[in-house]
């Protein structure tokens, strides 16, 4: 898929991988389309001297139906095609799921997997009146891998892998394709909250995190080759590949790690 000149929607992008996502699509010469609960000026400055072609900030928490609603007529009226749409944004739950908050677990879900299926379901009409578009779904390898203590947050990426996949299969014979990222640890403020989410009971001496800057370049390969899946590197992959399909391993592997 040719990038430049392109118009690119992506969620969740005042910082971490959505910034750098965002970073790598005003180098790539886009228009660059920031969807955030709130405006950075700062950002928008630099993503312009990056090489973007034009940056435009959009308002929008995943967290509220009407403003779900609100942003959709809002893109509706601008005119402006969609060439590929990043669901990026994303909550973090965490720890033995009896002691995880019932308000959280309802503002995850909401954010990582219903908002993102409303957003999907409102643009995706324009998106299949271009030639060629495409649906980037920000998942995990948490998605796969069935941590303890990652219930509801794992829960939330298997179902966005799930979406994703399923809407592949949509779309067979349109312009609209689709690539979901499995996302392995990134070092972002999200990934700094896993300690006081998981520590209590899992021993987190086997994580390990890569800069933004480089899963960004890795989903940016995908979709210029416009690959289904985006893959992590390393022990990450075969991680992922134990959990896909050897998951009784991957439990065995992990026991040792975890208390209740």
């Amino acid at each position: 898929m040719k990038l430049e000149g392109k118009n690119i929607f992506i969620t969740g992008s005042n910082r971490g991988i959505g910034l750098a996502l965002a970073k790598k699509a005003a180098m790539s010469q886009m228009n660059v389309h920031l969807v955030n609960r709130s405006e950075n000026k700062e950002v928008q400055e630099e993503l312009k001297a990056l090489g973007a072609k034009e940056v435009r900030a959009w308002s929008l928490d995943l967290s509220d139906r009407a403003q779900i609603d609100k942003f959709i007529e809002q893109f509706k009226v601008s005119g402006i095609p969609c060439d590929i749409l990043v669901n990026n944004a994303g909550q973090l739950t965490g720890g033995l799921i009896e002691e995880q908050s019932v308000d959280q677990i309802y503002s995850m879900f909401q954010v990582n997997l219903v908002g993102l299926s409303h957003l999907i379901r409102g643009l995706l009409p324009s998106m299949l009146e271009l030639s060629e578009a495409k649906i980037v779904n920000n998942a995990s390898v948490t998605g796969i891998m069935n941590f303890p203590c990652a219930t509801t947050y794992g829960a939330s990426k298997a179902a966005v892998i799930a979406l994703t996949e399923s809407l592949r299969n949509e779309l067979e014979g349109t312009g609209v394709s689709t690539l979901v990222m499995v996302t392995p640890g990134v070092k972002t403020r999200m990934y700094d909250e896993i300690p006081d989410l998981y520590s209590g009971h899992l021993d987190l001496n086997f994580i390990s995190s890569i800069p933004a800057e480089a899963w960004a370049d890795q989903v940016f390969d995908c979709i210029k080759k416009d690959k289904p899946v985006c893959w992590p590197k390393g022990s990450s992959y075969f991680g992922v590949k134990i959990g896909q399909h050897f998951p009784s391993l991957l439990g065995r592997i992990v026991k040792p790690y975890f208390k209740r």
